[in-house]
């Protein structure tokens, strides 16, 4: 790990100027990074607004390392600090969360911007720190430690080789890993997918795309979210999000949605289950520098032609559905609906997939999907 020939210092952010150093930290670190894809910097802007519903149960604290103590001097690191009282309450411990983590490759600024994060939290009551988390597991979280040679699917994490390194070498260990499969598109799934969504089918259940047009979205984007919370209430270091953070969200993605990705699955007019799958739309917004400005958002509808792969973000059923075949089918009607003719899509990518979630890797693999990418939160105890 590289050493620094000049003083640091690490501060919290406190100043509109301080807020835009913050922002521009991730384009100093992977400057020369052909895989980043510059994140969107008005939508991570809005997260630390203060009408982001996470302060009704949450606090937070920014910090960003400069250069030199000199005026002027540039961002070279940053990290948030945050307690989310509803995974507290949920784990019943004090845990504390990091994340937003960008670190040039210095080890002695980055376990410095670490050990602040720490300290807050320590002040804050908590006895155990955990990351990196963006707020919450809905937002983003993981470092990738394994699979380096590409660039991230829309909506996956990504960093620098080096950041494990510096987890490890400052005391941190593994809490969980996770996965992401690939999965090739030019071959058909096992006869048994097909044969599962005939039995689904005479079972009772019925399938469709997801509505995406006016009150039709918002009622489909509501249910999911009702069956989310229900079907994933006991996710690892998950806490349930609002409904009105859900939407939102779901509102951002609305114009972005391929429905022959995105099948629905109902019973007697109830959803049951779904198969959420996005166009990869990190390949064009990596042309667009983080900002959708009139310039951006050209480049956006330009490079958006050059799409050819889709990531499966949630195969969701309830558990009394299971038997019924729901995932077996969700996953075939999802994937039939990627590799139909007219569609670019060459391969998706399924994750990420905690690895201890044994049910879901299992019915992954059976598909023909393999690991490609491998992701770990780390825990430390304060």
């Amino acid at each position: 790990m590289l050493k620094r020939s000049t003083n640091f210092q690490i501060r919290a952010v406190t100043t509109p100027a301080d807020r835009e150093m913050f922002l521009d930290v991730p384009a100093r670190v992977y400057a020369d990074d052909p895989n980043w894809v510059p994140p969107l910097r008005s939508d991570l802007a809005k997260e630390f607004a203060p009408s982001n519903p996470f302060f009704k149960y949450g606090k937070l604290q920014q910090f960003i390392a400069l250069d030199s103590y000199e005026t002027n001097a540039p961002a070279v690191g940053r990290i948030v600090a945050a307690v989310n009282q509803r995974l507290i309450e949920r784990e019943g411990q004090n845990v504390g969360i990091f994340g937003y983590f960008e670190c040039v490759k210095d080890f002695e600024v980055a376990q410095a911007l670490l050990e602040k994060a720490c300290q807050w939290l320590r002040e804050q009551g908590m006895t155990l720190a955990r990351g990196p988390i963006d707020l919450s597991t809905h937002n983003r979280c993981l470092f990738l430690v394994d699979g380096f040679d590409s660039s991230p699917m829309v909506m996956m994490p990504y960093n620098p080789p080096y950041y494990p390194e510096i987890m490890e070498q400052d005391g941190w260990h593994k809490a969980n890993d996770a996965y992401a499969y690939d999965f090739p598109l030019d071959k058909l799934l096992p006869a048994k997918f097909e044969k599962a969504y005939q039995i689904a089918c005479k079972s009772g259940i019925t399938f469709r795309p997801i509505k995406t047009k006016g009150e039709a979205f918002e009622q489909d984007a509501q249910n999911i979210y009702h069956l989310f919370n229900r079907t994933f209430a006991n996710n690892w270091s998950s806490t349930p999000r609002s409904e009105a953070e859900f939407m939102e969200e779901a509102r951002s993605l609305q114009s972005l949605i391929d429905p022959d990705v995105f099948p629905i699955a109902e019973c007697n007019g109830e959803m049951v289950g779904f198969f959420m799958g996005l166009p990869d739309y990190n390949i064009p917004l990596k042309h667009v520098g983080g900002k959708l400005n009139w310039l951006g958002t050209l480049k956006f509808l330009w490079y958006r032609r050059q799409i050819d792969k889709g990531r499966v973000i949630v195969i969701c059923s309830l558990p009394e559905y299971r038997r019924k075949m729901v995932p077996l089918a969700l996953i075939y009607l999802g994937m039939q609906g990627g590799m139909q003719k007219g569609k670019p899509y060459k391969r998706a990518e399924l994750g990420h997939v905690f690895e201890d979630n044994l049910p879901s890797r299992r019915l992954i693999e059976a598909a023909g999907g393999k690991i490609h990418k491998t992701y770990r939160v780390y825990e430390k105890a304060l």
